[in-house]
């Protein structure tokens, strides 16, 4: 699916952990997507123009945007838990 929307995978290379992706749901219809913004320049203005896109040529019901402290913090774990329940779907912006 990222091939055909033109996206770059950013987990590529780098790591010496190997983390499994989870699993993609068939269809974003219906779905809570969870956007979480690192503070980077227009990281905000990327994630509000996705979740636009979303909702109109998706049918995504909700979007629900949080944004990090600071880029080189990771964001705080009751950040994290609070996505994890509240949506189905989570992508974090790499603005920059």
């Amino acid at each position: 699916m990222s091939a055909s929307l033109g996206f770059v995978d950013p987990s590529a290379g780098g790591s010496k952990k190997a983390v499994q992706p989870a699993p993609r749901p068939a269809s974003l219809s219906g779905k809570v997507v969870g956007l979480l913004d690192n503070t980077k320049e227009q990281a905000d203005i990327i994630l509000r123009t996705l979740g636009d896109l979303l909702r109109e040529r998706y049918d995504v019901s909700r979007v629900v945007m949080r944004r990090k402290e600071h880029y080189s913090k990771p964001a705080p774990d009751a950040m994290i838990e609070e996505m994890a329940r509240e949506v189905d779907v989570a992508i974090a912006a790499l603005g920059g």
